[in-house]
Order: C-alpha cells, then sequence, then structure tokens
C-alpha cells in the first residue's frame, strides 16, 4: 500500500451527505445514527485509487447499484472535492462479505465498521490487512 494512498484514505471523510466521520486513534462518545451493528461504506469508483474517466465510473457505480437495489443501503460519499466519491453504506455485511464486495469494483481499500469501531481493510493480493480506528464526528 503506498504510503501517499493511506494518508489520503486517513485525511478522507466518509458516511452519508449529512453524517460524516473521520478515522482516529482514540474513541469519541458519538457516533451517527446509521452506525449500528455491522456495517460497510463502498464505492465502485477509481479502481486501485487511480482516476477513471467518469463514463467508467458511473458503470461501475451503476453495476454497484444493481447489487444493492435489493438489500438495506443508505446513499454515501468518500472522500471530498475532486476525490468525492458516491458510496453505499450497507448495514450487516460481515467483513469477508464486505471484502469480496470491494474486490469485484477493484478497491485498494474499503470500511468495515462495527457501531463506533472502524476497520481500514486493505485488499491485498494475498488476503486482507486490517488497521483498526475509531470514528471521529464532524459538524457539517
Amino acid at each position: 500500500m503506498p504510503q501517499d494512498q493511506r494518508a489520503a484514505f486517513l485525511a478522507a471523510s466518509y458516511g452519508t451527505y449529512g453524517e460524516r466521520f473521520r478515522l482516529a486513534s482514540k474513541p469519541c462518545s458519538a457516533a451517527p445514527s446509521w452506525a449500528v451493528g455491522t456495517w460497510a461504506i463502498v464505492t465502485a469508483w477509481n479502481p486501485g485509487g487511480q482516476p477513471q474517466p467518469a463514463a467508467d465510473n458511473l458503470r461501475a457505480e451503476n453495476k454497484l447499484l444493481a447489487w444493492v437495489v435489493p438489500r438495506s443501503h443508505l446513499p454515501a460519499v468518500n472522500g471530498e472535492g475532486e476525490w468525492a466519491e458516491p458510496s453505499v453504506i450497507l448495514p450487516g455485511l460481515d467483513l469477508r462479505q464486505t471484502a469480496e464486495l470491494a474486490r469485484q469494483f477493484g478497491q485498494a481499500a474499503v470500511l468495515f465498521g462495527v457501531g463506533r469501531r472502524v476497520a481500514l481493510v486493505w485488499l491485498e493480493a494475498d488476503g486482507v490487512r486490517v488497521e483498526r480506528f475509531w470514528m471521529r464526528l464532524l459538524n457539517v
């Protein structure tokens, strides 16, 4: 995992348009209303952290949305500015399901959570590597 890519994940904000958070090393007392049980935040944009043409990102997003339509989900966004990527929050997935889904879309990493705890899950060729964090809510 390139250090600049890791730095981008650590600097980004995540969540719904109204309840955003950043990854933090220390616990925070509050959590978004949607952060109950297990959950994942998945995007199909910019596989491997490499910018893609808008048409390719939209095709991948539509494929992800077709997969989530029959499931409980919330619209979300990863990042800000030019790196704001449409995403979905999927409650109830386990870590294996989360990693498999993100791999289908060529993602370098994905967020998996249990309540206020968040794992930045790196999808490596020989498996996954997990970094553990807490949520730090943002006032939006």
